[in-house]
């Protein structure tokens, strides 16, 4: 059964590009739709919070201190996930700094990591949500809170249910049997109108691969 990695980072600012770094990390594993693993850990980059940030994730600078180097939670995180297909709410953010973290490891991990995103997602799926911010999306879909947001196994579990729910809602409104990351990709890159051919599209791929091998 296929394995999803749901991921969401804490991080002192919005751009990795901009200096900014990782605070903190959580991972939430799937298969077939249910959690058969987790991985969180706070991390310290050498960084000063400032204090909206603080304030905001509810994270201070002595949490942060105390936390286990970056690159020793970043290793354990690439180890954690070892290949599997990745999801994020928001996911060029959560993408832009996993690679930015892990890229520091050197050759240690590999960052080219695939990443389908609940938000664009939802946004294909579920025209008539007024705010697509992952707290929204969970008000509107009733999913149970996972504790306070933006902590990262908070949102990361969050996001997991919506990706679940998205998944279902995939099955039910196409009439397919599976939802996988592959054809995740798929839908978020394609027009809300185009959403139909585009799922035909992906599982007639499919079948003419498997005729050629």
């Amino acid at each position: 059964m296929n394995r999803i990695a749901v991921i969401d980072f804490e991080t002192t600012g919005l751009s990795p590009t901009m200096g900014d770094r990782a605070t903190e990390i959580a991972i939430v594993l799937l298969e077939g739709g249910k959690v058969v693993a987790r991985f969180q850990s706070l991390m310290n980059a050498g960084v000063r919070l400032s204090r909206f940030i603080e304030e905001y994730t509810g994270i201070s600078n002595e949490m942060v201190q105390a936390a286990p180097p970056a690159a020793d939670v970043m290793a354990q995180a690439a180890r954690f996930v070892q290949g599997v297909p990745m999801v994020a709410h928001n996911a060029s953010f959560d993408q832009r700094f996993w690679g930015a973290e892990l890229a520091r490891l050197g050759g240690a991990a590999k960052a080219d990591h695939a990443f389908a995103c609940t938000m664009l997602l939802s946004r294909r799926l579920y025209p008539q949500v007024g705010s697509y911010r992952l707290g929204s999306l969970a008000a509107f879909h009733s999913l149970p809170c996972a504790g306070r947001a933006h902590r990262a196994m908070a949102d990361a579990e969050v996001a997991a249910a919506l990706l679940s729910r998205i998944q279902a809602d995939i099955r039910r409104q196409f009439e397919v049997d599976d939802a996988p990351h592959g054809l995740l990709m798929k839908l978020q890159r394609s027009q809300r109108a185009a959403l139909p051919k585009a799922v035909q599209g992906y599982f007639q791929a499919l079948r003419e691969h498997a005729a050629q091998t």
